[in-house]
């Protein structure tokens, strides 16, 4: 039985599918519909996400899109991310998130009161792992492939999260604390198909199921309808595909403002194949989803 208790919030098997709502205090994040930045409507939107069912409110002062330019210096992810959680964390009683590549800005958003620290490059700033052994804060560890392992997109995922899991247990973090994300949109290739592959996208898929680096939205789709064989990995399951771009492949929406209902589908999808956290933007439509997709495992048993 997976398990993990993210600052005192128990998560796994057996529990239902928690929600985590999205803030973003980051003006250049790929959604612009999750962006807040003045204190009333960042609480505002808080309040709104506790109301709907969110767990967990997920702060991020940086966009971490990997297909858009989204540095800012380190002093300005760290104003952005401490003025927020610190509002946050003296607001509300359910834990606070920092999604952050960068243990200086973990270690300020901690001090201002998260709880939970979410890295979606998997400790690729070697301090990461130290910083939340010595805190004892929670962690959600994201997967960093593409680093010479040659290896299909989704044997690839695992051992980048078998890697980070290492440098976690190393550092001293108690496996019980972790949670893996196995970072959905971050890796691929990103150039689009021509019209006569999308034509054919069963012969697409299959042609680059196999490759090191596919398309961006191969690798997304085979995570998803393969996400259970991460369980191995012997850690609770976070995702993230909330209004993302590989969903703009069968519908059409290239907006991410006109993702939603796609992102309801892939969320409640997620539930069916074994997420048990469900990072989103939209926390009250995202539950309803996955509720129904608890049901509908219930019966499948």
């Amino acid at each position: 039985m997976l398990r993990a208790s993210l600052a005192g919030l128990e998560v796994g098997d057996g529990l239902p599918v928690r929600i985590m709502g999205v803030i973003n205090v980051s003006p250049e994040s790929f959604y612009k519909g999750s962006v807040r930045t003045g204190e009333r409507e960042i609480l505002e939107t808080a309040e709104q996400m506790v109301g709907e069912g969110a767990e967990i409110i997920d702060v991020g002062g940086r966009s971490t899109a990997p297909y858009l330019e989204t540095h800012i210096p380190i002093e300005e992810e760290v104003r952005r991310a401490v003025s927020a959680v610190r509002l946050l964390a003296g607001s509300f009683s359910q834990p606070v998130s920092i999604d952050t590549t960068s243990a200086e800005v973990a270690r300020a958003a901690l001090d201002a009161g998260a709880r939970i620290v979410n890295d979606v490059y998997g400790f690729e700033d070697a301090a990461m792992p130290a910083l939340i052994a010595e805190s004892g804060v929670s962690a959600v560890v994201g997967a960093r492939p593409g680093l010479g392992d040659n290896l299909p997109p989704v044997e690839q995922t695992i051992a980048a999260l078998r890697r980070s899991l290492a440098k976690a247990v190393e550092a001293g973090v108690k496996l019980d604390k972790l949670v893996i994300d196995p970072a959905f949109g971050f890796y691929g290739r990103r150039e689009m198909p021509s019209e006569e592959e999308l034509r054919n996208p069963l012969e697409l898929l299959q042609r680059e199921a196999s490759k090191a680096e596919p398309y961006w939205f191969v690798r997304d789709f085979l995570l998803l309808t393969r996400l259970d064989t991460l369980r191995e990995l012997g850690r609770p399951i976070l995702v993230g595909i909330s209004r993302k771009s590989f969903l703009r492949i069968p519908t059409g929406r290239r907006s991410p403002e006109e993702r939603m209902h796609a992102s309801l589908a892939a969320e409640a999808y997620a539930a069916l194949r074994g997420a048990h956290i469900v990072r989103t933007h939209n926390p009250g439509a995202t539950r309803d989803a996955v509720r129904v997709a608890e049901w509908l495992r219930l019966f499948q048993k």
